[in-house]
């Protein structure tokens, strides 16, 4: 019975999502100045529709039939849950691949949801929406060139390589050689990004409106609402330019200490458009390859370290954050002046790639997100709760909020233990986490349905973020909160000071600057010791 509803629901759907892109091509053919173009739509849009209608309803129907009498919390279901949930992970993988575009974004964000979806899609999403997307022929590439350019690759660049070296959601990238001898990356967009989006996004909402008023715990319109406003910035390239720009100028004025560890691709202006940007060809090893680290003579555990600082600074002192930091958007090379660590290591640089989605953090934000990082990294319950009811998460939900940013339990966020939030990576700590997901999704969707946009930026930035830490360093370490502490409590410092500049204001950020400096020795004495301990161990 609920299978046949299913079905029904699912061509209710998809008859709705056939009559809309059928409307929209209409409309595309009654306006466009390009016929064919038109048509193309008016055969490719109710396809596109008709196969995400289908796709969903098929997922709906195997969970439902695939569970159907096997008793809740025994062995036999969990077996069969998990193979629908791989099952479920590459239908909706394939859907993205053949859908392109507005879907493998909306793939890449599943993937990011370790706290949400079951592991199997984290798994599955990750492994190949980052830089395993389908390409886009040679000649649509050559379409592109001439629309923005008016002349091919081949006459433009000295040396075109036809074949890209990656591809993602938007766009691919191709290697080329200007006529002055330089080796460039080019980024060409998708020509199917500018047709079919506007129909992509409404057809996705579509689908996720009637899944929520057939499940109502099934909440994901925040996630189109956050893809609607975000798309439209990271499809403009000229945008992605001048935010790469933004981001160094950003380092070398307000966190010089750092700057020349953190580096961007020089843009060549001259032959950049908003569907076209050519950058610096840079060489590195990505940061999730752990073994190609190593072979730069660089250390892992310095990298994860350079990432977390790089990232503090940007979100709690610059304000204007980059907030797509996935594997395949940050390279490392060892630094270019070649200076070693104490263990004569080369020190890392750290290269930031994709600079399509950045966001502002106004001052309120920015303050109150440092000082909730702040009381995190300390333990302090009251601190935690009256900062995350600052930032949108309500009196009820605030342990909750601090649990999906730390990826622990309340009791394990409030533990006054020094190393509390490092996360182990072990298989019962995600047992344990996908179980308080399973436990609490109605909570969590209630939560990021509350939250601000700019919240949920920060917790995706939050979560690729982790996901890196977690490959360089199979889990996360205590060196690491300790850098989002200093900083995020030096900017709290920094932001109190700036409302008032009377010298007694300055007296008081200066004590509280001592006092911080002695915490966080007595921290890093506490880190020192356990390593000590360990070794011992060992």
């Amino acid at each position: 019975m609920v299978a046949r509803s299913l079905w029904r629901a699912g061509a209710k759907v998809a008859m709705a999502a056939t009559a809309i892109g059928g409307g929209a091509a209409a409309a595309s053919i009654a306006t466009s100045d390009d016929p064919s173009m038109a048509l193309k739509l008016c055969t490719t849009v109710p396809l596109r529709l008709v196969r995400l209608s289908f796709t969903v309803a098929t997922i709906a129907v195997d969970y439902e039939y695939s569970l159907w009498r096997l008793p809740e919390g025994s062995s036999e279901r969990e077996k069969v849950k998990h193979e629908v949930h791989l099952r479920s992970a590459r239908r909706i993988q394939e859907l993205c691949f053949k859908n392109g575009g507005i879907y493998i974004k909306l793939g890449q964000h599943i993937g990011q949801l370790e706290y949400l979806v079951p592991q199997e899609y984290v798994q599955i999403m990750r492994e190949y929406m980052l830089n395993k997307c389908p390409v886009s022929p040679y000649n649509q590439v050559c379409e592109v060139f001439k629309r923005e350019l008016g002349m091919t690759p081949e006459k433009i660049f000295l040396e075109f390589n036809p074949a890209p070296i990656a591809s993602a959601s938007l766009a691919q990238v191709h290697v080329a050689r200007t006529h002055d001898g330089q080796k460039v990356a080019v980024k060409v967009q998708h020509t199917h990004m500018t047709d079919t989006a506007a129909a992509d996004h409404a057809s996705v909402a579509l689908i996720v409106n009637t899944l929520y008023r057939i499940f109502p715990s099934f909440d994901y319109r925040w996630l189109v609402d956050e893809i609607s406003e975000s798309l439209p910035k990271e499809l403009d390239f000229l945008n992605e330019a001048r935010n790469s720009e933004k981001c160094l100028e950003n380092f070398r004025k307000l966190s010089p200490h750092i700057a020349d560890y953190v580096y961007a691709p020089k843009v060549y202006w001259n032959l950049s458009t908003s569907k076209l940007l050519t950058m610096e060809f840079m060489d590195g090893a990505q940061i999730n390859d752990v073994k190609a680290i190593q072979k730069l003579g660089v250390q892992p555990s310095e990298v994860a370290k350079l990432v977390s600082h790089a990232f503090a600074e940007m979100i709690y002192k610059h304000g204007f954050v980059h907030c797509d930091p996935h594997a395949a958007n940050l390279l490392v090379r060892p630094l270019p002046s070649n200076r070693r660590n104490i263990f004569g290591k080369r020190k890392p640089q750290l290269v930031l790639l994709d600079h399509g989605l950045y966001k502002d953090l106004d001052f309120n934000i920015r303050f109150n997100y440092a000082s909730l990082w702040k009381a995190l990294i300390f333990s302090d319950a009251e601190a935690i709760k009256e900062n995350s009811k600052k930032l949108g998460a309500g009196e009820d939900l605030y342990a909750l909020f601090a649990g999906i940013l730390t990826m622990k339990p309340w009791n394990r966020v409030i533990d006054p233990a020094v190393d509390h939030l490092v996360i182990q990576g072990t298989d019962n700590e995600r047992s344990e986490l996908q179980m308080y997901a399973s436990e609490y999704f109605p909570q969590i969707s209630e939560l990021l349905r509350k939250l601000p946009r700019v919240i949920l930026l920060m917790l995706k930035t939050n979560d690729c973020l982790r996901a890196v830490n977690n490959s360089l360093l199979q889990g996360s370490s205590l060196e690491t909160f300790l850098i989002i502490g200093k900083v995020s409590s030096e900017a709290v410092i920094e932001a109190k000071l700036s409302k008032n500049k009377s010298l007694t204001r300055w007296l008081n950020a200066w004590l509280d600057e001592v006092m911080l400096e002695a915490r966080f020795f007595t921290l890093q004495l506490a880190l020192w010791l356990l390593h000590l301990k360990k070794a011992l161990l060992w």
